[in-house]
Order: structure tokens, then C-alpha cells, then sequence
């Protein structure tokens, strides 16, 4: 905690605040994560179509085919509806975002607001104090 703050938590609260930051910070990196793998998907798939294109040049039309129907259209995950092609990344970032991404930041928030006033980095603000009074005490 700063000067300011007094640290009226328990060691418990300090605790599961901390381990609720930790998660959420983690489920960002995964976001993250997510948002490479959408990028990176997206460019080889546009590498894959620029090949339809050489390959039936080159005069291998059965592949150029088979890429075309097969592979060009197909889904990163198999699909959980209607769909035959799968679904695609972005579908798989957005659906991550609209549910466990909003769902654990938003219960993080109440967390924080119910156990600590709406502070965040109880622990860190705590060991930054105390790493303070050390330096100017030795």
C-alpha cells in the first residue's frame, strides 16, 4: 500500500486478490495469444491462396482444386453447429473475448471492489512500500 492507503486487508485478502490479478493478467496474454494465432492464420492462408494461383499456373489443376475446395474455406477447429467448414479464427478470438475473457475481468472487478475498496495491486503496493522504508531506513 502507498503512504496513503492503509493496509487494512488480511493476509487471505491480500492473498486471493492477488491470485485473481495473476488470473486475469493471464487470461490477457492468452487474449494475446489469440490474436497472434487469428494474425497468423490469416497470413498463411493467404500464402495457401497465392499457391491455388501458382499451382494452377503451373498446371497442377487438381491441387489448385483441392486447396480451393478443401483447405481455403476450412475452419481452424471443427464446427459445433451447422457449419461443415469449421470455425474460423476470428470466431474463436471473438468467442473468447464475449465469454470467459468479459466473464472473469468482470467478476475481477467485483472482487476488487467488494474485498478492497477498488484497489488493485494490493500485494505489489504493499511490497513496494516495504521495499521503500527498507531503502531509506539502511
Amino acid at each position: 500500500m502507498t503512504e496513503s492507503e492503509p493496509d487494512d486487508l488480511t493476509d487471505a485478502e491480500r492473498e486471493a486478490l492477488h491470485e485473481v490479478e495473476l488470473g486475469v493478467e493471464h487470461l490477457h496474454r492468452a487474449h494475446g495469444h489469440l490474436v497472434s494465432f487469428h494474425h497468423s492464420t490469416g497470413r498463411a492462408m493467404d500464402h495457401l491462396a497465392a499457391a491455388e494461383g501458382s499451382l494452377r499456373e503451373a498446371g497442377h489443376e487438381r491441387l489448385a482444386n483441392r486447396l480451393r475446395e478443401e483447405h481455403l474455406p476450412r475452419g481452424v477447429l471443427p464446427s459445433c453447429g451447422d457449419d461443415p467448414s469449421g470455425r474460423w479464427s476470428y470466431d474463436v478470438l471473438e468467442t473468447f473475448q464475449s465469454t470467459l475473457l468479459d466473464d472473469v475481468v468482470t467478476f475481477g472487478d467485483r472482487v476488487h471492489e467488494r474485498v478492497a475498496d477498488g484497489r488493485r495491486h494490493v500485494a505489489e503496493r504493499r511490497q513496494e512500500a516495504a521495499w521503500k522504508r527498507r531503502s531509506e531506513s539502511e
